[in-house]
């Protein structure tokens, strides 16, 4: 499992894992209901008066597992 810290959300860490090119794990620690939600648009989703989201960061953290990996 990829594991990632987000900055600016309610979510602690954030971990997933890569299998064959397609995400086949999510895991959020904390956050909230709109977790689910967001997955669907994902980039560029505010929470509240935040600028980013949970959704957000996991597209950080999914461009952070690219760079490492590829």
């Amino acid at each position: 499992m990829f594991s990632y810290v987000p900055t600016g959300v309610c979510s602690k860490r954030i971990e997933f894992e890569i299998k064959d090119g397609n995400i086949s794990q999510v895991l959020f620690e904390g956050g909230c209901d709109g977790n689910l939600e967001g997955l669907s648009r994902l980039k560029g989703i505010s929470c509240g008066k935040e600028e980013t989201s949970c959704p957000d960061q996991l597209t950080l953290a999914l461009k952070e597992w690219e760079r490492k990996n590829v």
